[in-house]
């Protein structure tokens, strides 16, 4: 486990989307913003991570372009009104990054680092080892494990994940369980 009081403006935070900031829809996808429900607590969470970190990041895997069940405009306006929400509530997301590769061999798909690299490519000033991936996958677990990130699980979606876990090096029930952890 590391010390969440060690967090300041240098670390970055790295945020599923589905299971972790909105309901995520079982077997099916969010596919426009009148799908998109906020979880509870969430703006308040990302208010009070604003304060502390650095850069706030999704990665977000979004097979439903590739599957066809929505356009890459209908992800778009589904981030757009995200975003408008939470800047609303006084919160910020600094970037997106999504996958809609079908293929899990994909390098961008999780748990593969492909959108951690375009991070650091993008903020040059992102450190890895001062970074925390908060997922409610393993896979999101294994994506902070490939580039030596700390991992927070949110068992919003998963709770029978058994917890120590080699992959997880925190486990919360929710996103403002997590903020609250942490010595603001």
């Amino acid at each position: 486990m590391f010390n969440l009081n060690l967090i300041d403006k240098t670390w970055t935070l790295f945020l599923d989307r589905d299971g972790v900031i909105n309901v995520e829809k079982k077997d099916e996808y969010v596919l426009n913003s009148s799908e998109f429900i906020f979880l509870d607590g969430v703006f308040e969470a990302i208010k009070m991570l604003s304060k502390v970190f650095g850069l706030i990041l999704i990665t977000s895997n979004q097979r439903g372009v590739a599957k066809q069940l929505m356009s890459l405009e209908d992800l778009y306006d589904v981030h757009a009104f995200m975003m408008e929400e939470i800047k609303l509530h006084g919160g910020r997301i600094d970037k997106i990054y999504f996958c809609t590769d079908l293929n899990n061999a994909s390098p961008n798909r999780k748990p593969n680092p492909g959108m951690a690299l375009q991070a650091k490519k993008d903020f040059p000033q992102i450190d890895f080892s001062k970074s925390i991936m908060v997922g409610n996958k393993l896979t999101d677990m294994q994506f902070a494990r490939n580039v030596n990130m700390h991992s927070v699980f949110i068992a919003s979606t998963n709770p029978e994940i058994i917890f120590p876990h080699d992959l997880i090096d925190v486990r919360f029930n929710s996103l403002i369980e997590f903020a609250k952890a942490i010595d603001i």
